[in-house]
């Protein structure tokens, strides 16, 4: 059995991958005020020590205490981070921050141990995305460049930087071991579904929300979840499969919550079974009235096998190919109905999450 568990450390997670060719992925534009951040390396650079290097001052330790409840000290997460722009945002993971961000409290913690204020400027739990903003300054600390995961290959060179079990300012270096891999995190009713980047650089519980970085210096995804084996007494810890969300997906998301202090994303308002182990497709459980998909004639029982000539394997695997467009866009399903194959367009709604 393999579970995934999201990387903080306090931090909860789940349960369930499947296989996808689908992407969608579109070029968003820059960040607001990110400010153009070039790669700081030759596009010939083969050490990992020179990634180190340049990444390090943009990569910080999370530290996310709950709430005080009065009866002794909070308890919370730790995760990672990486510094964004100049004025002082940081891109985590939603469930490194989710305890602390009704009166927690939240530090952002550089290489040499120094410790600043931060608070949640928006926070996306259906991406798993965080954007915190650092109270005092960046001194010490500097910007990532911002790379691109769908030029990455499979075989390639890739960076984990973070602080995995709370070891600060931790370099772990492995390849692409996938593209496109559906996967699900999160806990029941807060799930995040990923269209991730599949990598066996180590990363382990404390390693959420850092960067994933190729060898030029830029920031190609944001570590997310591991895979775990299951069993009587099983712990969590890093196995070779780590999963990191794609850097097209954080500059869209993080794009709307610095401009309207949250995220949207997009919606066809049917259920599709997420369990079990059919691999033909999402059967769609339930067409409530007035959604696009009952607009667009979708069915309880319709088991939709691509969208946009992808293939889609399961609910899980539809639900991130849906989730790489984005509001407004018409995309195509596939549908088997009673033996017939039908060509299903839907223009896709938005919901806040």
């Amino acid at each position: 059995m393999v579970g995934l568990i999201g990387g903080a450390l306090g931090g909860a997670a789940v349960l369930a991958t499947s296989e996808d060719d689908s992407s969608g992925f579109v070029d968003t534009g820059p960040m607001p005020d990110s400010g153009a951040v070039p790669a700081p390396l030759d596009p010939k650079n083969g050490s990992v020590a020179a990634v180190a290097k340049e990444l390090l001052p943009s990569t910080v330790q999370i530290s996310a205490r709950l709430p005080d409840d009065g009866e002794g000290a909070p308890e919370g997460a730790t995760g990672s981070g990486f510094v964004l722009d100049r004025t002082g945002h940081v891109i985590t993971n939603n469930h490194v921050v989710e305890g602390a961000a009704d009166g927690g409290k939240i530090e952002v913690i550089d290489r040499d141990g120094k410790a600043r204020s931060a608070e949640i400027v928006g926070r996306s739990p259906v991406y798993d995305i965080a954007v915190l903003e650092v109270q005092g300054g960046l001194s010490g600390l500097r910007p990532a460049a911002i790379g691109a995961s769908q030029s990455m290959n499979i075989g390639e060179t890739v960076v984990a930087l973070g602080s995995p079990l709370g070891l600060n300012s931790t370099v772990t270096s492995g390849i692409v071991s996938a593209v496109d891999r559906p996967v699900t995190t999160g806990g029941a009713g807060d799930a995040s579904f990923i269209n991730a980047v599949q990598t066996d650089a180590a990363i382990n519980p404390g390693n959420s929300g850092g960067p994933l970085v190729n060898l030029r210096g830029q920031v190609v995804g944001v570590n997310s979840a591991i895979a775990t084996t299951g069993g009587f007494g099983a712990r969590p810890g890093n196995i070779g499969v780590g999963f990191a969300i794609p850097i097209e997906q954080v500059r869209l998301t993080t794009a709307q919550i610095l401009q309207d202090g949250e995220a949207k994303y997009p919606v066809i308002g049917a259920s599709v079974i997420t369990g079990g182990n059919e691999n033909d497709g999402a059967r769609v459980s339930k067409v409530p009235s007035g959604t696009p998909a009952d607009d667009a004639g979708l069915e309880k029982g319709d088991v939709v096998t691509a969208l946009d000539g992808d293939v889609v394997t399961d609910g899980i695997a539809l639900i991130v190919a849906i989730r790489t467009h984005q509001p407004g866009e018409t995309v195509t399903l596939q549908v088997e109905r009673d033996g017939e194959t039908l060509s299903v367009p839907i223009t896709l709604d938005a919901e806040v999450g």
